[in-house]
């Protein structure tokens, strides 16, 4: 097909968990999305069969511009060490570090896409004190720069398009290529950390199954009880922007569904919280991590009066593992 998109698919220092992600998805599966995109993978390294020079010959015709890139997406993240020569992560059999490759490759793509948290903006090997050199394609946690300059754009004139996540959910990465694929991403559809707002604008919170328990602030104080999360267990689902109680992965699940509280694995610098996941930073027994939108008075204005009037339902189920008090049921009919 002459207008098919066409993807080349990079790792750089990552686990491969993105990539194991995407192919984990469903409705629809990733054929069907790459058919319904009009897309094809150019190379990628589970999918594709060649190696060695025959992957270097794909890399060149790219640079040559006899073969058409449509899209660039980069996984993991970008090791600039020893002393910026990049020579942490030679490419094998090239000779030249992937951090070049990958800023040779970008000049000349139409879209530039970064996938997971490690390419957005630097992720897990960016923890504890960076001794490699990491960085993301266009920021260093939430500080622009990264491997590419903070001006730069692609071919199409975007930045890089940042599909943070750790991993990120696979639709997130299919929707974003069909988007593409119909020339409907533009800039105005990118929040200000670059993230495609398709799944940007939402907050992990939203639909959570224990929304009940926060409205209340009725809260568990161990694992396996019902209450919310946040309070007492390092749940940052109320400042994460993502939606993941809302598109649910593998069809029925997500880290608070499963009883662990949201570690905020699409915002920078979620590595390093300078505290364990599982515990919530206090300050004179208020969680300091409070809803982004919400002025802190205003949230201990209303803890306080929904913890006075918090059922009793509602008070004894979240400290337990299971339902033990259903809701009332009612004689009359519901009004």
């Amino acid at each position: 097909m002459a207008d098919e998109l066409t993807i080349l698919w990079l790792q750089s220092a990552g686990c491969g968990g993105c990539s194991i992600s995407l192919l984990n998805a469903e409705a629809p599966d990733l054929h069907v999305a790459l058919q319904s995109a009009g897309a094809r993978f150019l190379w990628h390294p589970s999918l594709n069969m060649e190696s060695g020079a025959e992957v270097l010959e794909i890399f060149q015709g790219c640079l040559t511009g006899e073969t058409r890139l449509d899209v660039l997406c980069v996984e993991g993240s970008i090791l600039r060490g020893p002393h910026d020569s990049g020579k942490f992560h030679i490419l094998s059999g090239s000779g030249k570090p992937m951090m070049h490759w990958v800023e040779q490759l970008a000049r000349v793509a139409r879209y530039t896409l970064a996938i997971g948290n490690c390419t957005a903006f630097g992720g897990i090997n960016l923890s504890q004190g960076n001794p490699t050199g990491v960085c993301g394609l266009q920021y260093e946690r939430d500080q622009p720069g990264g491997l590419l300059s903070s001006d730069y754009r692609s071919r199409a004139g975007l930045p890089v398009i940042n599909i943070s996540g750790c991993p990120p959910h696979p639709n997130w990465v299919t929707e974003t290529l069909i988007l593409l694929s119909l020339g409907e991403l533009g800039a105005e559809q990118l929040d200000a950390l670059g993230r495609p707002r398709h799944y940007s604008d939402h907050l992990v919170h939203h639909g959570c199954p224990r929304n009940e328990y926060y409205e209340f602030k009725a809260s568990a104080e161990k694992y396996s009880e019902l209450g919310c999360l946040m309070e007492n267990m390092g749940c940052k689902g109320t400042q994460a922007h993502a939606d993941c109680n809302m598109r649910l992965w593998n069809g029925e699940g997500s880290c608070a569904r499963g009883g662990f509280g949201c570690i905020g694995c699409t915002e920078p610098g979620f590595e390093d919280p300078g505290h364990p996941f599982m515990q919530t930073p206090k300050l004179a027994g208020i969680p300091i991590g409070l809803p982004t939108d919400m002025p802190k008075a205003w949230f201990v204005a209303l803890a306080s009066l929904s913890k006075s009037a918090t059922p009793k339902r509602v008070r004894e189920n979240a400290h337990s593992d299971h339902v033990i008090l259903p809701p009332m049921v009612k004689k009359a009919r519901i009004k």
